[in-house]
């Protein structure tokens, strides 16, 4: 088995490594993110995601299931397929990190690829430094990853993107404690699902999984979870990972405009713009009640399940139950 820095020297044409920094532990201690600092060749620098399948996870929330185990197997092997077969579909308005090199051996796997440091996009936002400007520049980038990928198939990918998709997450479902959102689980799901128009989500479409440049420019990391899915719950998503239950209310109407105005640019123009924009803004509040439900099941109490994403919530259940 080549070991991790002669697969850097080879795929990059390098004539050394002259350093190594620890960039990050993967989730429940899956491996590594690490970049390598290099000399010769044509990159300066490189990102090596090193993935180490432990005999049993160590999971933040106590998720040690097998179930849970293989989801996150699964989720490395979408991952890769997504970086060795759809990156380079990208442009750079959906800005993504270049695979240099892939390697997938049994309990290991190596994706060498593109530092996006190096490239321009050094800055990293905490959720409570998001402005107004940051966030619409990362919903940009939303716009157009989704308008690339719509209608598309996603061969080789999750069938259904997210990380909280339903039916990957039955151990949450059994502990939810709202009986009623446990109910209409499966409705939720399926209006989702069967929405008419699908195109490729990111799937943990988080702040802290983009990567800043000066200007507007943004880059985007991490596609375990990639598949297909409408992509207002990409949108959901990421709103609700870094604004506060007052900000989320106060700036809905100014974000899901600018999402849409910029998805109109981005979408083939042979597909109705405006019956994607009328279906998805009805499927806004499904997707916040999706998300809700999974959280209810996994960590209940989180700083997420506020009083905007509950009334987002309570209105789905009422408008479902008076079908």
């Amino acid at each position: 088995m080549p070991s991790i820095e002669s697969e850097i020297l080879q795929c990059t044409g390098a004539t050394s490594i002259r350093n190594t920094a620890h960039v990050q532990t993967l989730w429940s201690g899956y491996g590594t993110i690490k970049r390598y600092t290099l000399e010769g060749g044509e990159h300066a620098s490189v990102i090596a995601k090193h993935i180490q399948l432990p005999d049993t996870g160590n999971h933040p929330k106590g998720w040690n299931s097998d179930l849970s185990h293989q989801r996150k197997i699964k989720s490395y092997v979408v991952e890769s397929y997504w970086y060795s077969h759809y990156a380079q579909l990208t442009n750079a308005h959906c800005k993504v990190p270049k695979l240099l090199h892939a390697d997938t051996e049994e309990g290991r796997q190596v994706l060498i690829m593109e530092d996006l440091n190096a490239s321009g996009f050094p800055i990293r936002l905490d959720p409570e430094t998001v402005s107004l400007v940051a966030a619409k520049n990362c919903l940009s980038w939303l716009a157009h990853f989704h308008g690339k990928f719509m209608q598309v198939q996603p061969k080789g990918l999750w069938e259904i993107g997210t990380y909280w998709y339903l039916d990957t997450r039955p151990d949450e479902l059994a502990k939810m404690k709202n009986k009623s959102l446990k109910q209409m689980a499966s409705a939720i799901d399926r209006k989702l699902n069967e929405a008419r128009f699908q195109t490729l989500v990111h799937g943990d479409a988080k702040v802290a999984n983009f990567c800043f440049g000066p200007g507007n420019q943004v880059a985007a990391v991490d596609f375990q979870y990639v598949g297909k899915g409408c992509g207002i719950k990409d949108v959901a998503y990421f709103i609700s990972s870094c604004f506060t239950e007052d900000a989320c209310e106060r700036f809905e109407e100014e974000l899901l405009n600018h999402y849409f105005n910029v998805l109109e640019t981005a979408m083939d123009k042979t597909i109705d713009f405006q019956s994607v924009k009328k279906e998805w803004s009805a499927l806004y509040k499904y997707a916040w009640a999706d998300l809700y439900r999974f959280l209810d099941g996994w960590s209940d109490g989180h700083w997420k399940m506020h009083g905007y994403s509950k009334s987002l919530t309570k209105s789905v259940l009422k408008e479902l139950n008076n079908v």
